[in-house]
């Protein structure tokens, strides 16, 4: 029989596939003889089934019987007795921390009879009946998905009633008269009354766990963090500790660093009392955990010693759930904290000079993602501003937008081009796609650990918590700040390192990171405050040491001096990609329609002899500018037609033209030639190595231009080491014949310039049949460079333009695709022929040279991939290449 139930006893921190993060590590606190309540976990397994069967498997009852049971017995109590009844709570617990999951229920086991028993048990009837309500308000809307406002209407009519401001305030009878409330809620919205037996409240709530895996804003951010569908989710049954039992008693999170700066000491928000999700759903502003530590001295110092223990057990940032239960410390969860950016770096090396990890087990800590976020500009500080107000600084970013009030219109606004910024009093998981898609989250309530705070952290999304002076009114579409009225749509700015907020729109500047990133590590500190220049020495030291251990070399794609010298300063070690086609735009492409109207060889040489000295000098400038380093230049690859003008508006003219009387021979013979030139699919017609076949000197051009180029230079002394690369090839016969014509050049160049300039002569492999024969094109080639983006459109038969904008989005939600196949590499197809042919073209040629050029060359998870398959270079766009260094430090590290 398959076990789909362990005691939480029975686990350890290293099953989370099976146990999710939540049960797995309350099963590591328990085996810590850390105060856990004892509980066990359905897992994630016995979910896969019951997706898959669409019922639960026939064993998994019997052992949630046999658990319960031993559970009753290890307590003394059984589940819903009207006398003395143990109580649970209901949680989800995925293998990796999703906000999209299903909310908590607690105080299962509680009805109209038990209810009872707890007051007389506990000597509290007020605490009995606030936990009654809680039960029906959680259930009503997490499991029998309910309108979650329709409850908390009702909530705030019984508060209206009594006259009071907060929950903590209702007395028994009103508590009582909330309680028939909700039932009525729930039967008039369910259709049923609610389940007075517990066993039944249990079974619903399991089912509603696995259910809510399948959820829009489960899947939502599944897709986002790219997290396999197929996972499955566990369900945590653990016997419930209060706290809602008065003065004495809370509920808080805590975290061993801060996670929004990374900065060392205790962080955390507690709640009086209170239970459950009161603290992270922002309902009531909390205290700090100084607070904590002057209200219950003994409960405080004895968390700091959890604290700490985990801390040093996990050896990282951990995020901390607890309740305290009449000045009794218990643990509910812990985890490996989310952070922000700044926090994530500064962590890492916080740590390696605590001695409590190694510089590669930092560099494992941080990601490209997470130094992209830093390299974004910030607000400027010298810049006229009007302050609204100041809340809590959540999660760090500068973020400018237009006020919306609900997540649908932010994800509509966001689709239109339009950026925004989420106003709520609080978010819930609901929420989930408006944050995602807006650019900056700012809310009335909550603080540092916040569902706001926290999610807001784990995606790096800016966000400001708890600005209390602002009034927002979700039904009237405004807020109010001091007076001040705003209204959807206006603009406002609002910064998440330091909680400021802002009317209008604000000007940036470039971040600290990035001026290092650019200028190097002295100019980045020279004028800024301790506390950042810590930051970007923290980034310098992990950049710095992932740059001493990687394999691949990280080269740009850059067409220009300019890239080229920016790209260099941001440490790029090479061009990986030049695309010569960007060289004949402006005013240059008349030439080329000269060169498409010529009628003979002798018309076409007129063209080549003016554009060869603007080619060279191109060439010259590029190579001037990386002296010393690789360039690999690409012969011209794009359809003709592109030069030429709209076939449908020059025959429009052409036409009226004729009709006039007024015909111009040039462009008639101009429309002849578009006419010739029109394909249908022209990204799979006359480009790349067709062209310099069948357009005799064209490919000539441009090497005698590069070779011209590269020979001038070093008769100044300078070193370029240029590469050409030939495009498109799906045959070695098309390359055998491009390299005779330019070997020729080549060995010409060198005569008359008594030089010899070993230029290497390869392809790009960017067709799947190139792929598969690369044994054969080996032969002719000195190097590879994958063109992985149109390698995946020839792979897939996609053409990307269309279809990301089409059906992408279906693809997406369908679940056929975890994350565009032109962002993150197609391993198994892709990756699949990249493999293929490294090792074909290897066996070859053994000193075969492989690089990538594609834009995945700057995506982290493509980046991994290319290390494993024996890639010797990533090139892309100039942002991109710190984030590339660092991707491949950790790639060296992580294998």
């Amino acid at each position: 029989m398959t076990q789909y139930v362990y005691a939480f006893t029975e686990g350890n921190k290293d099953q989370k596939e099976l146990l999710g993060g939540k049960g797995a590590n309350l099963a590591e606190m328990t085996n810590l003889g850390l105060p856990v309540p004892p509980g066990f976990t359905i897992t994630t397994e016995a979910c896969r089934s019951y997706l898959a069967a669409g019922s639960e498997p026939g064993e998994l009852r019997v052992q949630v019987t046999m658990a319960l049971r031993r559970l009753e017995d290890d307590l003394g109590r059984q589940l819903g007795d009207r006398h003395d009844p143990l109580l649970v709570s209901v949680r989800s617990g995925a293998m990796h921390s999703m906000p999209g999951m299903m909310e908590t229920v607690l105080n299962v086991g509680l009805n109209d009879a038990s209810v009872k028993g707890l007051a007389e048990e506990s000597g509290d009837e007020r605490f009995a009946w606030d936990s009654y309500r809680r039960l029906l308000q959680m259930f009503g809307k997490t499991v029998l998905e309910i309108d979650g406002e329709i409850f908390s209407k009702g909530l705030d009519a019984a508060k209206a009633q009594q006259g009071v401001d907060t929950d903590v305030e209702l007395d028994v009878e009103s508590l009582k008269g909330l309680v028939e409330t909700f039932k009525t809620v729930i039967r008039e919205q369910s259709g049923a009354e609610f389940p007075q037996h517990p066993r039944e409240q249990l079974d619903l709530a399991i089912r509603a766990v696995f259910d809510s895996w399948n959820t829009e804003r489960a899947r939502l951010y599944r897709r986002r963090e790219r997290i396999p569908q197929d996972l499955g989710t566990a369900v945590n049954i653990c016997t419930m500790v209060f706290g809602n039992m008065g003065e004495t008693s809370g509920t808080g999170v805590a975290f061993t660093r801060d996670p929004a700066s990374g900065h060392g000491g205790v962080y955390g928000d507690y709640l009086v009392n209170a239970q459950g999700e009161d603290v992270v759903a922002g309902i009531r502003n909390t205290l700090s955990l100084a607070d904590l530590k002057d209200l219950d001295p003994s409960s405080y110092k004895q968390l700091l010693q959890v604290m700490r223990r985990l801390e040093t057990h996990y050896r990282d940032l951990c995020d901390i759930e607890f309740t305290i239960e009449r000045s009794k410390l218990w643990m509910l969860q812990t985890r490996v904290g989310k952070r922000t950016a700044a926090a994530a770096f500064r962590i890492a090396t916080q740590l390696v000079d605590e001695n409590l990890i190694t510089m590669d087990e930092a560099l494992e800590r941080v990601n490209g993602a997470q130094l992209a976020q830093l390299m974004f500009p910030r607000f400027d500080a010298d810049a006229d501003k009007n302050q609204l107000g100041r809340g809590m600084a959540a999660s760090p970013g500068a973020a400018t937008g237009h006020i919306v009030f609900d997540s649908k219109t932010a994800e509509t606004q966001a689709q239109a081009g339009q950026p925004v910024i989420l106003v709520r009093k609080e978010t819930n998981p609901d929420d989930l796609g408006g944050m995602i898609a807006a650019s900056g989250v700012l809310t009335s309530r909550g603080g540092k650990t916040s569902h706001a705070a926290v999610v807001a952290r784990g995606m790096g999304r800016t966000c400001v918590c708890g600005f209390a002076e602002l009034d927002v009114n979700g039904d009237a579409r405004t807020a109010t700040v001091n007076g001040t009225v705003l209204n959807e749509g206006d603009m406002i700015s609002i910064d998440g390192s330091t909680g400021e907020v802002f009317a209008g729109e604000v000007p940036v500047v470039a971040s600290p990171v990035a001026t290092y990133l650019e200028s190097g590590l002295d100019a980045a500190v020279e004028n800024i405050d301790d506390d950042t220049a810590d930051l970007v020495r923290s980034v310098d030291r992990l950049l710095s040491h992932a740059d001493s251990i990687r394999r691949l070399a990280v080269r740009t794609n850059a067409d220009n001096a300019e890239d080229a010298s920016r790209a260099r300063h941001l440490g790029a070690q090479g061009i990986g990609l030049c695309r010569t086609e960007h060289m004949f735009l402006g005013d240059r492409r008349v030439l080329i329609e000269r060169l498409i109207l010529a009628s003979d060889q002798a018309g076409r040489e007129e063209v080549y002899e003016e554009l060869l000295p603007l080619q060279r000098q191109d060439f010259v400038d590029l190579l001037t500018e990386m002296d010393g380093l690789p360039v690999t230049i690409r012969l011209l690859d794009p359809p003709l037609h592109e030069f030429l003008p709209d076939r449908t508006e020059l025959s429009v003219k052409v036409a009226l033209d004729r009709a006039a009387g007024t015909a111009d021979p040039d462009e008639e013979r101009l429309l002849a030639a578009v006419e010739k030139l029109h394909e249908s699919n022209p990204m799979l017609g006359l480009r790349g190595v067709r062209l310099g076949l069948v357009l005799p000197g064209l490919f000539a051009l441009q090497v005698r231009a590069i070779t011209e180029a590269a020979a001038s230079l070093r008769a100044r002394t300078q070193n370029p080491r240029v590469e050409i690369m030939v495009p498109l090839v799906g045959s070695v016969m098309e390359l055998f014949l491009i390299r005779d014509e330019a070997d020729q050049i080549l060995r010409t160049v060198e005569e008359e310039q008594g030089v010899e300039l070993g230029i290497p002569i390869g392809t790009m492999i960017e067709l799947p049949r190139a792929a598969l024969t690369a044994t054969r094109v080996a032969e002719a080639a000195e190097f590879f460079s994958f063109g992985t983006n149109d390698l995946t459109q020839t792979t897939w038969g996609f053409s990307r333009d269309d279809v990301e904008g089409g059906f992408f989005a279906t693809y997406l939600d369908r679940g056929v695709f975890m994350v565009s196949p032109f962002e993150s590499l197609d391993v198994d197809g892709v990756g699949r022929l990249i493999q293929i042919a490294a090792e074909d073209g290897r066996r070859t040629r053994p000193d075969l040279k492989l690089g990538v050029c594609g834009e995945h060359g700057g995506d982290p998870d493509s980046i991994h991939f290319f290390h494993r398959v024996g890639i010797d270079y990533v090139s892309c766009s100039p942002f991109r290449v710190p984030i590339a260094r660092l991707e491949a430090g950790r790639a060296a590290v992580l294998g």
